[in-house]
């Protein structure tokens, strides 16, 4: 499950990404690591880990 802050962190970066009209391609947890994990377009890979930092991958 991710944590409260993944989720917070996830929906903001879904949002600002839709506004600019990105289609979200995938949103996944990786059980190995604990980060989630969206895809958009073709270039736009981010990670966010149990913290709710993020970064471009």
């Amino acid at each position: 499950m991710p944590t409260t802050a993944q989720v917070l962190k996830c929906f903001q970066l879904c949002c600002d990404l839709t506004s600019k009209y990105c289609s979200i391609d995938l949103i996944t947890l990786d059980k190995r690591t604990g980060n989630v994990i969206i895809l958009a377009k073709e270039e736009i890979n981010i990670e966010i880990e149990p913290s709710g930092e993020w970064r471009f991958v």
